[in-house]
């Protein structure tokens, strides 16, 4: 089950250590919108690493040569009150989020609806369903939102075996996010 409370340990992983996460800087388009993604599992931040260094590299952002990055630890203290939307399960509610935020003007109703939140938290469609998104958005399964073609691509995505990710949109959400410490990790 999923759930966000005080004491929670959540994980980043990046090219770079961060300590302060500025909302400016994290992409628009990501699986719940804009804002800064971690996960309870510090595995998944470490398989993150090597799709962070690349896209960094092709920004110009690194040296084409680093071999490291980051996993920043933080603790959540949460302050004031948030308001949290959590997906328990990579249901088609789900997959209609994440498909509004990674496409423009598909399920525009959901991705509104998703504005007044201060937190999302769900399965993360990592590098590994990927593949199957992008073809669910393109059109592979069926339209998006027909019942079949969602029903197709979440049996692909293997919900069971996804991992979670927490998305922190406002600043609210940032300031309930205490820094711990950063680990350099070299990629293997």
């Amino acid at each position: 089950m999923l759930e966000l409370k005080d004491g929670f340990i959540l994980y980043h992983g990046s090219y770079c250590e961060v300590k302060e996460p500025d909302l400016a800087k994290c992409a628009k388009r990501k699986d719940f919108g804009q804002g800064f993604y971690l996960t309870t599992s510090k595995e998944q931040a470490e398989n993150f690493l090597k799709t962070a260094i690349v896209k960094a590299m092709a920004a110009g952002k690194i040296q084409e040569n680093q071999k490291y990055g980051y996993i920043s630890t933080f603790e959540l203290q949460i302050s004031r009150e948030l308001k949290i939307h959590i997906f328990e399960k990579a249901d088609v509610d789900w997959l209609h989020c994440i498909a509004a935020h990674r496409k423009k003007k598909l399920f525009v109703e959901v991705e509104r609806e998703m504005e007044k939140y201060d937190v999302i938290a769900g399965k993360i469609a990592d590098d590994a369903t990927n593949a199957t998104l992008t073809a669910y958005l393109a059109g592979a399964f069926g339209n998006a939102g027909d019942k079949e073609a969602d029903d197709f691509c979440i049996k692909q995505l293997l919900p069971n075996k996804l991992k979670d990710q927490y998305c922190f949109k406002t600043e609210a959400a940032i300031e309930c996010l205490k820094f711990v410490e950063g680990e350099k990790v070299w990629l293997k």
